[in-house]
């Protein structure tokens, strides 16, 4: 469930995924290897919050093509 938060709209982890199009271990692993950048913005509970940018970078990497390189 997303979460609006001073006038900004936040998602948790699993909405970035769906609306990413990528799994959570897939997430986890690319922060870990530093493919995508962590988030600061955790709430009370200390879950990860993502803005749309934040999606929109993860659906980026999610969606990019790389060549073969011969």
């Amino acid at each position: 469930m997303w979460r609006e938060i001073s006038g900004q709209t936040y998602f948790t982890t699993s909405e970035a995924c769906r609306k990413a199009g990528i799994s959570r271990a897939t997430l986890f692993r690319w922060i870990k290897a530093g493919i995508v950048e962590d988030v600061d913005r955790k709430d009370r509970n200390g879950w990860r919050l993502f803005t749309e940018h934040d999606v929109s970078k993860i659906r980026a990497e999610a969606t990019q093509v790389n060549r073969k390189q011969d």
